[in-house]
């Protein structure tokens, strides 16, 4: 990589013929100043950079050389200090874009570079997800497709988050003051954060009913009142907590390798806010804790749903994710404490 720092990076795993990618890229990053990495060996740590992935999978999902950049990405714990990152991926198939995506956020977001909100463009090969896309600007998904390409880069490169002097914190939890290991971790952390306001709500024991899927026009109708149809806790209580938040914190055990019934209900139920207000300056930070392994699962789950769906930042490193089992085990572990006042160093570092 040479030292265009000002340009844009386009990190593009070579593959074999990607036409309708290139088209895409073409509009994409017509009339910017840009370089082009292609092989993982050509790959090197920079810093302060605006990163647009583009990766193009065949019908079996799968691109060698984005494999191969990928086990660079997860050896160089340090290689994308304080940049920010989008993602294009063209697949020829009806599959697999999505699995991709978050693994690649993931695995980026680990090495220090931070994600705009809604920072995906995927194409499957008939282009349906854009049906509705196209319908709005009255084009066809191909037009679509490379509109929101053009939009992806646009937002890249104008994005700046805005830091807080005084930052506040929705913390959402199902768990159990008592037994959790998690929310012990939450509390760990919370105390390296003096004079931060924090909404602590509990969504325990059905305290949020889950989305019925209403009709658009009246989630849209709920919405544009602040409300919801289903009521309860996520409009006396939720809702106004993510409205003044500066950033969300998620609270997740590991429940079979995904978020608890009560965690996707929250999600789920944020579509009528997300109808009527942006959620892209407002930060994403997660815990998760597994009683044996699949951390990570969780935290493609909330990439995918909230930064990629919803739109929420993605700051550097913004999951702390731990291994225990029983009640108080995580609190014994050696460098817990350490560790803990690193997250809450870095949650200040992407705030402050």
């Amino acid at each position: 990589m040479s030292g265009q720092e000002d340009a844009l990076l386009v990190i593009r795993p070579r593959a074999g013929q990607a036409p309708r990618m290139e088209q895409a890229l073409a509009g994409a990053l017509a009339g910017r100043r840009y370089e082009t990495v292609e092989t993982a060996e050509a790959l090197r740590p920079v810093t302060g950079r605006r990163v647009l992935f583009a990766v193009a999978i065949g019908a079996d999902g799968v691109n060698l050389e984005y494999y191969r950049m990928l086990a660079w990405l997860r050896d160089h714990p340090g290689c994308l200090e304080g940049c920010l990152g989008a993602v294009i991926v063209d697949g020829q198939s009806e599959l697999y874009t999505k699995t991709l995506s978050r693994e690649l956020v993931l695995a980026a977001n680990l090495c220090g570079c931070a994600f705009i909100g809604a920072p995906l463009v995927e194409a499957t090969l008939t282009l349906h997800n854009f049906d509705i896309k196209a319908a709005n600007l009255g084009t066809d998904p191909l037009h679509a497709y490379h509109a929101a390409a053009r939009d992806l880069a646009d937002r890249l490169m104008r994005f700046e988050f805005q830091r807080h002097g005084a930052p506040r914190l929705a913390v959402l939890h199902a768990s159990s003051h008592k037994s959790s290991n998690t929310f012990a971790l939450w509390h760990l952390i919370r105390e390296t954060l003096p004079g931060w306001e924090t909404d602590e709500i509990g969504l325990r024991n059905g305290a949020v009913a889950d989305c019925g899927g209403c009709p658009y026009k009246m989630c849209l109708h709920f919405g544009e009142q602040g409300s919801c149809f289903y009521g309860g806790l996520m409009v006396e209580e939720v809702y106004p907590a993510v409205r003044a938040a500066d950033a969300v914190v998620m609270i997740c055990p590991n429940y079979n390798d995904a978020l608890n019934a009560n965690l996707t209900a929250f999600i789920n139920r944020l579509t009528a806010l997300y109808r009527t207000q942006s959620f892209r300056q407002k930060a994403l930070f997660a815990l998760v804790v597994s009683g044996y392994s699949g951390s990570d699962l969780l935290a493609r789950q909330l990439i995918g749903a909230l930064n990629m769906n919803k739109g929420f930042y993605l700051p550097p490193r913004f999951v702390m994710m731990e291994t225990a089992n029983k009640a108080g085990e995580l609190m014994a572990r050696p460098g817990i404490v350490d560790r803990a006042e690193a997250f809450a160093h870095s949650m200040e570092a992407a705030l402050l």
